[in-house]
């Protein structure tokens, strides 16, 4: 086990909505965190800067301001024994076309540089990258296992797959110890303005109509952010290396999704839309290689975590 009284933590992506809830869990836990954002403009800076308010007035936890894909990251490695790589350009709908350039670098420049800095360096134990269940595609394989075929229905996936080939390269060739997390839909509080659950809460609570793309029978594994939180860590400070599933245990319609919710935030009012290039139908994660590895298990049923979101929107709104 890695467990100490007291270590140094990078985390990358520090100021986004599951960096900064990490953040804060590992400064709970005891230990130092350098957090480093690039704060690029994909949603408005002022959600990362109240993700960070209550971080950045204790001593345990410092602000860098840096582009993985340029900055000289050993710098920022000095005394860090482990590394939380959060850090992406995230969006499957935004990830077609010109835009395309900054996720190769954003997501696959910039975690070949952290990496090629972490090998060999000498107080780096351990790298745990954030990876994403998109790395499946669309598939009818279910539940998705580690060993299931990887095939993105995206650009973003291929760069979430890339990036998590990387870190098993590293691993491999350099004996750098990795673990990548394939997140399932992650939600709760601080939830990116760009995301589904966070657009349907803030149109029901405005008693405006939610878009839905396809007829609302597509299936997702949700996953509750604490849960997210818990995997990272038990992760990180375990012997475990490899590749894992994260998600919420459970497998939910849309439609159902939208009966909650309306029963938490409100009248619910759907606007049907065809669907759009790169949805997938179906996602559902078996997760006990990663409970075998190390210990985890959700927590958080679905009701509980839209509760939890839900009173976070009312209460940014007041």
């Amino acid at each position: 086990m890695l467990v100490r009284a007291i270590m140094r933590c990078l985390v990358t992506g520090a100021a986004g909505f599951v960096g900064s809830h990490l953040s804060e869990r590992l400064v709970a836990l005891g230990h130092d965190v350098i957090g480093v954002d690039r704060f690029s403009d994909y949603y408005p800076r002022s959600y990362k800067d109240a993700n960070l308010a209550t971080l950045v007035v204790g001593p345990n936890f410092r602000l860098e301001e840096r582009d993985l894909a340029t900055y000289d990251i050993p710098e920022l490695l000095d005394g860090c024994e482990i590394v939380f790589h959060q850090a992406a350009q995230a969006g499957v709908r935004a990830s077609w076309g010109k835009t395309f350039e900054s996720y190769l670098q954003d997501n696959v420049l910039a975690t070949q540089r952290l990496l090629e800095a972490a090998r060999g360096h000498r107080t780096v134990r351990k790298v745990v990258y954030a990876s994403s269940s998109s790395v499946y595609g669309d598939t009818n394989d279910l539940p998705m296992r580690e060993t299931s075929a990887t095939h993105p229905h995206s650009p973003y996936g291929v760069t979430k797959l890339a990036a998590e080939h990387l870190c098993e390269l590293y691993r491999r060739n350099f004996g750098l110890p990795t673990v990548s997390l394939r997140y399932f839909t992650v939600y709760g509080p601080r939830q990116r303005p760009d995301m589904a659950f966070h657009k349907f809460i803030e149109a029901t609570l405005d008693g405006k109509t939610i878009p839905v793309f396809g007829d609302g029978e597509q299936t997702r594994d949700f996953t509750f952010i604490a849960d997210i939180v818990a995997a990272n860590v038990n992760a990180a400070f375990s012997t475990a290396e490899g590749v894992f599933n994260v998600g919420g245990g459970s497998r939910v319609t849309l439609n159902e999704v939208l009966k909650v919710m309306g029963d938490l935030a409100g009248t619910v009012r759907i606007d049907r839309r065809p669907n759009e290039a790169g949805d997938v139908t179906h996602t559902w994660a078996d997760v006990s290689a990663a409970q075998r590895a190390f210990g985890y298990a959700p927590r958080v049923s679905l009701r509980d975590g839209l509760a939890l979101q839900v009173a976070w929107h009312k209460a940014r709104r007041s």
